[in-house]
């Protein structure tokens, strides 16, 4: 049986953290907007984590799992 490539699954990750802090950001907005019934502050917490997610975690994530040099 051959090893899952590492490569793969962190790409897929990635790509997950960037969704989910696309769809905090979107709640957020909603909450903000008043079409859901929360604190406006709530929502600007949502849109700031959504950002943080969405801009900077990959980046993180991608310096952390850098291959090392030989």
């Amino acid at each position: 049986m051959t090893e899952p490539d590492p490569a793969k699954s962190r790409f897929i990750a990635m790509q997950f953290i960037r969704l989910s802090g696309a769809a905090f950001a979107l709640l957020g907005l909603l909450i903000i907007a008043r079409k859901i019934a929360m604190p406006a502050a709530a929502g600007y917490a949502f849109v700031a984590v959504g950002m943080f997610d969405l801009l900077v975690m990959p980046m993180i994530l991608a310096r952390r799992w850098r291959t090392p040099p030989q």
